[in-house]
């Protein structure tokens, strides 16, 4: 049976270099689909083909048409990585304008394993909306996992070293 993951990035510096989880998630035995918040998507439009050729499959950002058929396989788990602030506050609170909201909102109560890696920094993360959210997502069952270093100092983050690694292990936990 193959294993699908999607691997869903927000506009947060590691989504520049979500080849890497891509790589990372295939050698660790997943078929993985890439779903990008619209920001994100932004900055991976000009290089959106080398996404598709390493994942073998389309792109999404952006939630179908009605009647359109799904271009993607169902997913056997969600990696959200990397989680911003807003994207946490709005799927905490149950806003999915995005696909990349409204995917893993829905897959956590669908049974799907939903990981979630925050890529913050500790000015954005001690609005108490946030925390808050995070908690939420917990409760809802989404595993929400810090990699080592974050949240990091505001403008310390390094979105090149992003430790995809967590997130996999979590979902194989």
């Amino acid at each position: 049976m193959t294993t699908v993951l999607y691997l869903i990035a927000c506009a947060a510096g590691p989504a520049r270099h979500i080849d890497q989880g891509v790589q990372q998630a295939r050698a660790a035995g997943w078929d993985v689909c890439v779903v990008l918040s619209p920001s994100a998507a932004r900055w991976w439009a000009e290089r959106r083909a080398e996404l598709e050729e390493l994942t073998g499959r389309p792109v999404r950002s952006a939630y179908k048409l009605p009647g359109e058929r799904d271009a993607l396989p169902r997913a056997s788990a969600m990696l959200v990585a990397p989680l911003t602030t807003t994207s946490a506050c709005k799927w905490a609170a149950g806003i999915t304008d995005t696909l990349a909201i409204g995917l893993p909102a829905e897959g956590v109560h669908l049974g799907v394993p939903v990981v979630a890696m925050p890529f913050w920094s500790t000015a954005l993360g001690a609005q108490p909306a946030v925390g808050r959210a995070v908690e939420t997502l917990r409760e809802q069952g989404v595993r929400v996992v810090f990699a080592p270093g974050e949240p990091h100092a505001p403008k310390q983050g390094d979105a090149h070293a992003f430790a995809w690694s967590t997130g996999l292990a979590a979902l194989r936990a």
